[in-house]
């Protein structure tokens, strides 16, 4: 090929390579773009899509927002910039339905929720409420039975002290006055115009102590009596004495002294007449009243 020849045809590439880069150049200044805010509503579309919380709560009006996302996608020309502007808009309009719609639906089946979760706790209270007064019944019950049987126990305990106290009453031959129990040592039990006790004295005055020792807070007067023979004052003293040796020989039995107290009546207070033998005899006496326990 001669020179000449290759110079025509490095001319001719070199114009087809000028004219093919012109070409490029215009097509690529001319052609058609996404139109603006389409890659915002793709955004906001991807964001709802991804939330775990609305994604599957609207999947129709998700579907149609996809669907009108990729038409605002779609290049056109500049001459078209008013069509992209409404398919945008259109897209935008459907994204918000779309996580509308999801959002309406989560808060619902929140509602929902809560009012099962409301529903479950009034029953789990009313279920404790009924299970309390179950328990309180329960426990009434058992009260009232364990007071029946404390009741009934203590009745019978009260019989049997009553009963136990009756008989102590009769071993001391003991009479119940308003005064309390009132226990009488006749005159055979001293020494003839004595204060000294005789033998049977002290085992109806052990009787005594074994009581007191018993009923510890019972309290003690002892009172000397006789007939009208004799002096005024001789009687004074020796029922005093009498009195006296009583108290002292229950002092011996550790009974205590505050609760004994002594007085000579004399012939002051008789129980029967003075003008026979036999009245004289039963005036001749020690009462040895033992006082009825304290009200409080």
């Amino acid at each position: 090929m001669s020179t000449t020849t290759t110079q025509q045809v490095k001319r001719g590439t070199t114009l087809f390579a000028l004219v093919f880069s012109s070409l490029m150049i215009t097509a690529c200044a001319t052609a058609p773009d996404s139109p603006e805010g389409a890659s915002e509503a793709r955004n906001m579309l991807t964001t709802l899509q991804n939330d775990p919380n609305l994604a599957d709560r609207a999947r129709v009006e998700i579907r149609e927002a996809e669907a009108a996302v990729r038409v605002a996608e779609e290049p056109l020309p500049k001459d078209k910039a008013a069509l992209g502007e409404h398919r945008v808009y259109m897209a935008d309009q459907k994204v918000a339905i779309a996580e509308a719609r999801a959002a309406t639906r989560y808060a619902e089946a929140q509602r929902e929720q809560l009012g099962e979760q409301r529903d479950a706790a009034r029953l789990d209270a009313r279920t404790r409420e009924v299970g309390r007064a179950r328990d309180e019944a329960s426990k009434a019950r058992s009260d009232a039975e364990a007071a029946r049987t404390s009741k009934e126990e203590g009745a019978a305990a009260a019989s049997r002290q009553a009963a136990e106290y009756q008989s102590q009453i009769d071993a001391l031959q003991a009479e119940v006055t308003d005064r309390g129990l009132v226990l009488t040592l006749g005159d055979v039990l001293f020494s003839t115009g004595s204060a000294e006790l005789q033998g049977g004295a002290y085992r109806t005055l052990d009787k005594l102590v074994t009581f007191l020792n018993e009923y510890p807070e019972r309290r003690v007067q002892i009172e000397g009596h006789t007939d009208n023979v004799g002096s005024v004052e001789y009687n004074q003293e020796l029922s005093r004495e009498r009195a006296e040796s009583v108290s002292h020989y229950l002092a011996e039995q550790e009974i205590a002294s505050q609760r004994l107290s002594t007085s000579g009546i004399g012939m002051g207070q008789p129980v029967a007449s003075n003008d026979s033998a036999s009245g004289r005899q039963q005036n001749r006496r020690v009462e040895i009243i033992i006082e009825n326990p304290s009200r409080r």
